[in-house]
């Protein structure tokens, strides 16, 4: 059999030609091989012999081993076994307690068996493996399975190929997949409901590199839980044996869903109280019905839904009492959408529309709760919509998730703010629904506040338009235009007034004049002073004592200021005679000259009381214009006044040959922009040639 080669070859070594690296694993367990011959004699002795008994080759070799390993009291034990494997050949195993060089008794773990040689010679071999070791290495397996076992943590290993090897319970649960359904197959062939392929192209990275990747955020909806969204940490780092050799790559997988939705939650509500924080400062920022409505669809597109329309029941818009039977009439007053929003327009602004008794948005008015539904039917678009076509028109466009909220402001329901989902994958939630009430009932106030105060303006408008004169386009020798302006949408309206009216002898009064102040009270006191102003310009009296008399009685009427720019022409004598009242100074465009302000005591506002007035006469001849008007149309936040002025005289220099009227929307067109802050009254008379 030749000698025994006692040196020990280097760890990991490979022999020539061999397909694979050694493992560690009888490196760990270290095996000792000791060889008998039929008497015995120990005839081979393995290094290992020598580390697991203290003997060396050369203490061992040539001796009985049961003189040199057992205690006497084991003896007879020892040789009967060893008969018995050598006669008939049963292998035998076992534990056995062996006495070793330095004279202590050691537990070691034998397997025994015959060997025939080729010259028909029989030996026994003996391999031993320290019993504490073998204990060792049990229960650190025992314990390896049992952590992977009953792990709460999916844990899976891969081979150099990455396909699965082993995974435990935990990952069979996390996956929704057997350990059948693993093993042997690649990770895009389990992991279906995940970027796979990018799974995979770093679990060959980290095989590669040896870089271990840790705590990588997964997202998805496993099988075994479609409708709701998991996630997951997930480790990665290679496996490597004591030798050093690649055996494939370990991954650990925790589940942190709980985590995941507690994140969403808390980033929901912090973007939530954004949006209404938000909402707070963009709805309501003017007093109009139509531009709070916009603020209010474009606070919750796209954050909250994909298209939202704000309906306003057509009775409260015309200022009547809602009916609470029968079908709902709706304007929808704004509508925004996040995607193509003529595709989604199945409400145009503006129009009045007609919702059935059964319609969820008519249910949503009548009952003043909100209606959800989070996974539309086509049975639920026909129930949203208002007909058949736009039902057509919802499907077609993805609608998959509805909401309505009533319009509610104090006690009274205005309308209802729709919300869909066509895009957004989430359907709408109780979240949802609380943060669409919010932001519904604060534009509500905000609406209601618009449609109150444009009730009173319109009131107030009404009442001025009403009090302002019809006024001829002719006088005894003038030709008159003049015009009337009111504040814009936001602004409630002013006192400004213009008349003309014939006096005694073919002469004219031109009278322009402006109420300090706002609303009905203003448009009230304007029609008192007008009214004042045409009787005491019957008296024929001279302008400075016309403004006496209303300043005197302006004084009666609490809290009443007022400016105005009274004139008399006498066409005989072809003059004007003027007196001003603290207010601006008309302009005066002489027959082809430039226009020009007329330099006149400005005097005081009436009903200041305690100062006189002053008569300016002046020629007025053929061709000659005079225009009067009130500040709005000069004085603004943004531009000096003298800078306007000379706006408006270049104005009147520009259009002095043409037709009053023309002229007159000149002006304004130049000097007023829509929307101003102020009313603005006009009068432009020119003399007859």
């Amino acid at each position: 059999m030749g000698t025994t080669d006692t040196s020990r070859p280097g760890r990991g070594r490979p022999l020539a030609g061999a397909g694979t690296s050694p493992t560690g694993l009888l490196d760990l367990l270290n095996v000792a091989a000791v060889v008998l011959d039929t008497n015995g004699r120990v005839v081979f002795w393995s290094p290992q012999a020598e580390d697991l008994f203290g003997y060396t080759a050369e203490e061992a070799l040539g001796r009985f081993a049961v003189q040199l390993l057992v205690n006497e009291e084991h003896r007879d034990e020892v040789i009967t076994l060893f008969a018995e494997v050598m006669g008939s050949g049963t292998d035998w195993a076992g534990a056995f307690p062996v006495r070793h060089k330095d004279g202590s008794t050691r537990l070691v773990e034998f397997r025994n068996m015959r060997l025939l040689d080729d010259l028909g010679d029989t030996y026994a071999l003996g391999l031993a493996v320290d019993q504490a070791t073998v204990a060792r290495v049990e229960r650190g397996v025992a314990l390896s399975a049992r952590l992977v076992t009953q792990s709460p943590v999916g844990l899976a290993i891969l081979d150099p190929g990455l396909r699965y090897l082993t995974v435990n319970p935990a990952l069979e649960r996390i996956h929704g997949r057997s350990a059948a359904e693993h093993l042997g197959r690649r990770v895009p062939d389990v992991l279906t409901f995940l970027d796979a392929e990018a799974i995979e192209d770093e679990l060959r990275q980290v095989l590669a590199t040896g870089e271990p990747v840790t705590d990588r955020y997964v997202v998805g909806r496993p099988p075994s839980d479609p409708h709701r969204e998991h996630a997951w940490s997930v480790s990665m780092h290679r496996l490597e044996d004591a030798a050093g050799r690649v055996l494939g790559v370990a991954t650990s997988v925790i589940d942190i869903t709980e985590r995941h939705e507690a994140t969403i939650a808390a980033t929901r509500a912090r973007n939530r109280l954004a949006m209404i924080a938000g909402a707070s400062a963009a709805i309501g920022s003017t007093l109009d019905v139509e531009q709070t409505a916009h603020e209010l669809a474009g606070v919750v597109v796209p954050d909250l839904a994909d298209v939202a329309t704000v309906h306003v029941l057509d009775s409260i818009l015309r200022g009547r009492t809602p009916s609470v039977a029968g079908p709902a009439r709706f304007r929808a007053v704004a509508v925004a959408a996040a995607h193509a929003p003529e595709a989604h327009i199945t409400d145009p602004p503006g129009e009045l529309i007609r919702y059935d008794g059964d319609r969820l948005l008519t249910r949503c008015v009548r009952t003043r709760r909100p209606v959800r539904v989070a996974a539309t039917t086509r049975d639920d678009l026909r129930r949203i919509a208002r007909s058949s076509e736009a039902a057509a028109l919802l499907e077609s466009t993805g609608v998959h998730s509805y909401l309505a909220v009533p319009l509610l402001a104090r006690g009274e329901v205005l309308g209802a703010l729709s919300l869909e989902r066509t895009r957004t994958p989430a359907p709408f939630d109780e979240d949802d629904t609380l943060l669409a009430c919010e932001l519904a009932g604060r534009a509500a106030i905000c609406i209601d506040n618009a449609r109150w105060y444009q009730s009173a303006r319109n009131t107030a408008l009404t009442l001025q338009r009403r009090l302002l004169p019809q006024l001829p386009s002719r006088l005894p020798g003038l030709s008159i235009a003049c015009r009337y302006l009111p504040a814009g949408a936001s602004s409630e309206i002013g006192g400004d007034w213009f008349d003309a009216m014939r006096l005694a002898g073919d002469r004219s009064a031109l009278v322009v004049g402006d109420v300090m102040g706002s609303g009905i009270n203003a448009a009230a006191s304007m029609g008192q002073l007008r009214s004042a102003t045409r009787a005491f310009a019957g008296l024929d009296l001279d302008p400075a004592e016309v403004l006496r008399q209303l300043d005197r009685l302006t004084e009666d009427v609490e809290h009443t200021i007022a400016t105005c720019a009274y004139c008399r022409y006498d066409p005989e004598r072809g003059r004007c005679r003027i007196s001003l009242a603290g207010h601006l100074p008309p302009a005066l465009v002489r027959s082809g000259r430039p226009a020009q302000l007329l330099d006149l005591p400005s005097g005081v506002p009436l009903g200041v009381g305690g100062t006189a007035f002053t008569t300016t006469e002046f020629p007025f001849r053929p061709g000659d214009q005079l225009a009067l008007y009130t500040d709005g149309l000069v004085e603004t936040r943004r531009d000096p006044i003298d800078a306007r002025l000379g706006t408006l005289l270049d104005v009147l220099t520009a259009t002095a040959d043409r037709d009053l009227g023309e002229t007159c929307d000149r002006v304004l067109e130049t000097l007023r922009p829509p929307g101003g802050d102020d009313d603005v009254a006009l009068l432009v008379a020119r003399v007859e040639s």
